[in-house]
């Protein structure tokens, strides 16, 4: 088993409450997160979760992602393999961050969030200019 196979083991997991200060058992979802000069994109696997059930709140640099999984109920089951449990994940972001221009899309159970970078982040070209 690989360092990757371990991770991605310990990121379906359920966690205890102490671990994340949430009430009950929560999943954590598998996120990745990619930088561009104009913006953050953070993608989050969370099946099971409509978009009334979701919650990204960003306040004082720590974004905050709840999902609540609603149960169908299909019946008694005969054998379980699939847990089912809310997810929520928090990370610590950089200020250079422009929240209010955030947005958000969940689509198949995978959120895509978009924050852009402020403008005194972004890079700048220096003009050269000769005499």
């Amino acid at each position: 088993m690989t360092a990757d196979d371990k991770n991605n083991q310990q990121e379906s997991v359920p966690t205890k409450r102490e671990e994340i200060r949430t009430p009950g058992r929560v999943l954590v979802p598998a996120v990745d997160i990619f930088e561009s000069i104009e913006c953050l994109t953070l993608t989050a696997d969370m099946p099971g979760v409509a978009k009334s059930g979701l919650e990204i709140d960003l306040e004082k640099g720590v974004l905050t992602i709840n999902g609540i999984v609603e149960s169908v109920e299909r019946g008694r089951p005969i054998l379980r393999e699939f847990t089912s449990a809310n997810y929520y994940r928090q990370f610590k972001l950089p200020d250079l961050l422009d929240g209010d221009k955030s947005f958000a899309e969940l689509r198949n159970g995978v959120l895509t969030l978009t924050i852009p970078k402020s403008e005194v982040a972004k890079p700048k070209r220096i003009e050269i200019r000769s005499k």
